[in-house]
């Protein structure tokens, strides 16, 4: 496979500022094709999260659906099989790693195209010196976090197991998309400081590890310095589930979970949460399937509206409609 795509653009140079630039995107890959279709097995794109294509895998009967799985495939961070055929029963049958649909062009091809999403791992930021703040840095390294610890004496570059130190006057910058979680074990040194900081991100999960009593207080202090009821409400204090945990250990592992439990709700609910593909009809003149919102050529027959992607099918049909009705099905 070349690493330039179709347009000459080389695909290792694109990937690099899109992740320079913090996007999330899609490789889109041709891996089986069935002629006639226009893609050729090897050819790829890369997929925006705007929706912007860089490449070929397919022309315009393809295009709309391969999209749609792109969503699909960014919103879940799993990869999936795009199956396009003429055999399909009809809709969109799918599972979470496969997906089956109708192949609309009057050329009756296959096609199929591995989706595979490129999203910057989830960060997680981790304010305090505390063996509990070293515990949570090991499980967020071992899950696939990347980790930074904020600690307030001098850092060094990194720390012993490879993970990031950051100051605490010095923080590293996030952008509204990066997938960051952040938990302050600080135990009573600098909660309060480190809950102001990481309120100033664009975190989606912020945790404060304390008795009930000490995160009733640190949440005073912070509403007395002006802080609203609604940015507190993003605090989860005390952080974690209710796992029993005694030791330092468990309870970095309940608040892991926790964490855990945020992120996978939060993918679920934006893959539920994606616009349905748009209504459509079959053409029953040529098979192609058409956007009902859109199109341009239609005809009444009987109590029936039947939609065309031209002008020449709507005559046709138009011509001797009842040739066409065993056809004339929607998808």
């Amino acid at each position: 496979m070349s690493w330039r795509l179709c347009g000459g653009i080389r695909l290792d140079e694109l990937i690099r500022d899109l992740e320079a630039r913090g996007e999330a995107f899609v490789i889109a890959t041709v891996v089986r094709r069935q002629p006639p279709v226009s893609a050729r097995v090897g050819d790829r794109a890369v997929i925006t999260a705007e929706g912007q294509i860089y490449g070929w895998v397919g022309g315009g009967c393809a295009h709309e659906l391969i999209l749609r799985e792109a969503r699909v495939v960014l919103a879940t961070r799993r990869p999936r099989l795009l199956r396009l055929t003429p055999e399909a029963s009809g809709g969109i049958v799918e599972d979470e790693a496969r997906v089956e649909a109708m192949m609309t062009c009057p050329s009756r091809g296959e096609l199929e195209v591995f989706l595979e999403p490129w999203v910057r791992e989830p960060q997680l930021l981790i304010f305090g010196e505390s063996p509990l703040a070293h515990a949570l840095a090991l499980f967020g390294q071992a899950l696939g976090y990347e980790v930074t610890r904020v600690v307030r004496a001098e850092p060094s570059s990194k720390g012993p197991e490879g993970i990031r130190i950051a100051r605490l006057e010095a923080l590293p910058g996030f952008l509204p998309q990066d997938e960051l979680y952040v938990v302050v074990a600080s135990m009573g040194h600098y909660d309060e400081e480190a809950l102001a900081a990481a309120l100033r991100t664009p975190a989606r999960y912020i945790g404060l590890v304390a008795s009930r009593r000490r995160a009733q207080a640190v949440m005073d202090f912070l509403r007395q310095t002006g802080w609203s009821e609604s940015e507190l409400a993003r605090i989860r204090a005390p952080a974690g589930l209710d796992l029993g945990a005694v030791t330092q250990e468990e309870i970095a592992l309940s608040v892991m979970a926790e964490i855990m439990q945020e992120r996978r709700r939060t993918m679920a609910a934006q893959a539920v949460s994606l616009e349905p593909p748009p209504e459509r009809a079959r053409d029953p003149v040529c098979g192609m399937e058409v956007e009902i919102a859109t199109a341009r050529y239609y005809a009444d027959w009987g109590e029936e509206r039947f939609y065309f992607c031209c002008p020449g099918c709507r005559q046709a049909f138009l011509t001797d409609p009842a040739r066409y009705m065993p056809a004339a099905v929607q998808g």
